[in-house]
């Protein structure tokens, strides 16, 4: 709203200092600022909301360090950080760009379908929650939604990015004088970095090439989509462990969205112009802030639990982000925690299953999956494979390491731009 109020101050009655609204560094600073302020204001107000509510979180003994402490804590914060991302957007986003409309309708969407599985969860008594075909579903409507956008909106588009050589060399990267439509995606530390799903299908040609390539780009993005919200889930196990790895991606997909918006940017680093989608860095700087805000109160020992209200949320946020920029071939490094916590469910209950069904009694990978919980685990376990650490770690500690980690991956994404 602020934004076009300031947009015809500034164009209609030349207000001074009303231009300074139309830089997207200038609203994504104050996108960020807002959320944070919204995110700690409302937070404590919601806390005790959910405490008059008796929404607490029911917690099971699994002999984990500090578990038995986390009984009773208020679930479901993840509205506090669904109200500081649309409210900051809200304010000050230009709210008909398409990229801000795909990311308003991903936040929605998830927020709605993960507030559902926690209704269920603590209202209806269910621990299962939303059963989780219905889950899916939901999940898979979602990247059909984005898959459909990117496809027939004509605003979604790119230019690509072109070398020009002499000889053996790169001499300059120039970017295509017209806007397309486009299935490409970069491709980390490859030197020609662009891959067009339609080469998937090099047996077609033409329009049925075209569509077969859409077709493929729509799988991807609904695999993604699942893939990365179901990972955030996974990983909301220890306090501030999602908040905070959140975070640290969002403010990697800020930047990798910057520069994409960015024709001499994105020629200095040889990837492809895509206009128009400037906008998503203001939504990002709204998402870290909501984020780190939530943090204020979910930090160890933690007020509030996001719950899947915003765990799935989140991981579908940073999944569509990806997309929308073309670059969610680096979500395997860019998400690696959300990765290695799922990677550790499956293989453990693969191994079990495959164990039993040899030996006809079931053995472990991990003391417990997630991967977070193996470390918070006392005790050496002889049917594991990996019992180390005997002595549990700390839950701050496990929380604090796996952010560092979390950091680290990410200066790993933002150096494939140049690792070439």
């Amino acid at each position: 709203m602020f934004y076009y109020l300031f947009h015809y101050l500034d164009t209609h009655v030349d207000f001074p200092g009303t231009g300074l609204f139309q830089y997207v560094s200038f609203r994504s600073m104050i996108a960020l600022i807002l959320s944070l302020t919204i995110s700690t204001i409302i937070g404590r107000r919601i806390i005790n909301k959910l405490q008059v509510l008796q929404i607490g979180e029911s917690v099971r003994d699994l002999g984990l360090e500090g578990q038995t402490g986390k009984k009773g804590t208020p679930t479901m914060g993840g509205i506090i950080i669904i109200i500081s991302i649309l409210l900051p957007c809200l304010l000050v986003a230009h709210l008909s760009n398409i990229y801000m409309i795909m990311m308003l309708i991903t936040t929605v969407w998830l927020g709605s379908l993960g507030f559902l599985d926690d209704y269920i969860k603590v209202f209806k008594k269910d621990k299962e929650g939303l059963q989780g075909k219905a889950k899916i579903v939901g999940q898979i409507g979602l990247g059909v939604i984005v898959a459909a956008i990117m496809y027939f909106s004509p605003d979604m588009v790119i230019r690509e990015n072109v070398e020009i050589m002499k000889g053996n060399d790169i001499q300059r990267i120039e970017h295509a004088n017209e806007n397309i439509k486009s299935t490409q995606t970069t491709i980390p530390f490859m030197k020609s970095n662009n891959l067009d799903y339609n080469d998937f299908v090099p047996f077609l040609a033409g329009k049925a090439k075209e569509n077969a390539g859409w077709i493929i780009f729509a799988l991807v993005t609904i695999f993604i989509v699942t893939a990365v919200s179901n990972g955030s889930n996974l990983t909301d196990g220890l306090d501030g462990l999602a908040a905070g790895s959140s975070a640290i991606i969002g403010a990697t997909l800020g930047i990798l969205a910057y520069v994409s918006s960015h024709v001499r940017f994105a020629s200095y680093l040889n990837i492809m112009y895509i206009p128009g989608s400037e906008e998503l860095v203001v939504f990002i700087s709204a998402f870290i802030g909501a984020t780190i805000g939530f943090l204020w109160y979910n930090a160890y020992p933690a007020q509030v639990f996001m719950g899947d209200t915003g765990s799935l949320t989140i991981g579908g946020i940073i999944a569509v982000f990806a997309i929308a920029i073309h670059k969610e071939l680096l979500i395997p490094v860019l998400c690696g925690i959300f990765l290695v916590e799922s990677i550790s469910v499956i293989l453990q209950v693969s191994w079990f299953k495959y164990t039993k069904k040899k030996t006809g009694s079931g053995k472990r990978i991990f003391k417990m999956t997630p991967l977070h919980h193996h470390f918070q685990k006392q005790g050496w376990m002889p049917d594991v494979l990996f019992s180390r650490p005997i002595n549990a770690v700390p839950e701050s500690k496990i929380v604090v390491r796996f952010w560092l980690i979390g950091i680290v991956l990410c200066v790993i994404a933002l150096a494939t731009l140049k690792l070439r």
